[in-house]
């Protein structure tokens, strides 16, 4: 009962895709963040997202992940500070097309967290077992919060190529992973799982990168497994329509690089592309994507898709001749 109560408020629902808000910015570069009152799925689904946008030599504080997140790598290159619980700290190399995931309670590099103890420094003398003056020197250098941009010729500590193992999962055009999709003039899925990033069954998420090219149809897709799709266009644009469980068609708009929208569980999406191509990075709740694709309905057969949908078994090919 529950669950169908909440399919019926999903149909109710906005789904338009919409850009990332500026939530704060400073010169090292600005956070967006993605508001409930812009997307209400986001609060359905018990779910956030958000970017990060550095400039050159910009820092983004430590501070812990309160949920297990994936982090897709949408363009530049730097470093990424992670703090994996009762571990050593990882300084990882990352680029363009890299996707990280990071466990609930990881310390990730946004707001600083001596700050909030700068009114006695015994605390954080006793906490790190410093001397009052040492302690007084670190909360007194912690004067920014979030964004911050490093000082001209200060030298950060260099990344290391050994802490990305099991950590980090590349997607980037230099050093392309295996696709689990390639279609020739159509397209190309990459899917993120426990075979290629371990670490994925301890997030609890899933994602997939997409790149189809232009006038490319995704076809028609669903999770069979209660899962959310949270959507990213990272370039192009494209045609973007949504069916609920009832067969009603609940979106139909366009996409563009930059926004960001949720289909529901149960919802069937499909993507066409413009002239530009159209390429988007999914992060999945739940494991168990079920792409639809160039051939029969998902989980269907030739005989049996011909007496469930109505049409001759010689045409259970999209496309297909007849």
């Amino acid at each position: 009962m529950v669950q169908r109560t909440c399919i019926a408020e999903a149909m109710l629902m906005d789904l338009s895709p919409k850009l990332p808000v500026k939530a704060y910015s400073s010169d090292g570069g600005a956070y967006y963040d993605c508001s409930p009152a812009d997307l209400p799925m986001l609060s359905a689904a018990s779910i956030g997202a958000a970017k990060l946008s550095l400039f050159a030599g910009g820092l983004a504080l430590p501070s812990y992940s309160d949920s297990a997140k994936v982090t897709y790598v949408l363009q530049g290159k730097g470093t990424c500070g992670l703090l994996p619980e009762a571990t050593a700290e990882k300084l990882i190399p990352v680029k363009e097309g890299d996707v990280l995931a990071l466990p609930f309670g990881v310390l990730t590099g946004s707001t600083g967290i001596f700050t909030g103890f700068s009114t006695d420094t015994e605390f954080v003398a006793r906490a790190w077992d410093l001397p009052q003056d040492a302690a007084s020197t670190l909360v007194s250098t912690q004067p920014g919060v979030g964004i911050v941009k490093i000082k001209d010729g200060h030298r950060m500590t260099d990344p290391s190529d050994k802490d990305r193992e099991g950590m980090k999962f590349i997607t980037d055009k230099v050093n392309p992973a295996p696709l689990d999709v390639d279609i020739k003039n159509g397209g190309r899925v990459v899917v993120l799982n426990t075979q290629n990033l371990p670490l994925v069954k301890e997030v609890g998420l899933g994602a997939d990168l997409v790149r189809i090219d232009d006038h490319s149809m995704c076809s028609p897709g669903f999770s069979c497994d209660s899962a959310y799709q949270v959507t990213y266009i990272v370039r192009g644009s494209g045609r973007v329509q949504v069916v609920g469980i009832d067969g009603t068609r609940v979106l139909e708009t366009r996409a563009e690089g930059g926004c960001l929208f949720i289909v529901p569980r149960f919802f069937v999406v499909s993507k066409i592309a413009d002239d530009t191509g159209m390429e988007w990075f999914s992060i999945i709740t739940r494991g168990g994507n079920i792409p639809g694709g160039a051939g029969d309905p998902p989980g269907t057969r030739p005989y049996g898709a011909g007496d469930v949908f109505n049409f001759h078994p010689r045409v259970h090919r999209v496309g297909g001749p007849a």
